[in-house]
């Protein structure tokens, strides 16, 4: 039950970004490519299949660090927005260094779950400077 409130308060936190969502990934190509590969293995983490993030988490984490040194938008140079992507990288990181010692299929997935809030601080962080 807890995951399905959870879930629940996602979907309604995504559908809220989702057409702002699309205008930072057109003005941001970097958050772009991340959030491309966040996809592509976040949802079937939630599924129970480890697989696509246990294969591409060192990918995932050098498109968090791409993010980092990609050029971002000025009115997506915030402290709070930069300290957000800060902490992606370094959670990516942290991602990357479970997976690669082995680290239990709990911690792939809370590991992975906080990674994906964090993006989406970043992307809600981005629609705010939008108003």
């Amino acid at each position: 039950m807890k995951h399905l409130k959870l879930l629940l308060a996602f979907l309604l936190v995504f559908v809220a970004n989702t057409v702002s969502a699309q205008s930072t990934f057109d003005k941001w190509p970097a958050i772009k490519e991340f959030h491309e590969i966040m996809s592509e293995t976040f949802h079937p983490a939630e599924e129970g299949d480890l697989a696509p993030i246990k294969a591409r988490s060192e990918e995932m984490m050098n498109k968090a660090a791409q993010l980092l040194k990609s050029e971002v938008p000025v009115e997506f140079k915030t402290d709070a927005i930069l300290v957000s992507a800060e902490h992606l990288q370094m959670k990516s990181k942290a991602l990357n260094k479970i997976i690669k010692s082995n680290g239990s299929d709990a911690d792939v997935v809370k590991s992975i779950t906080d990674l994906h809030n964090t993006f989406h601080e970043i992307v809600g962080l981005c629609s705010e400077q939008k108003k």
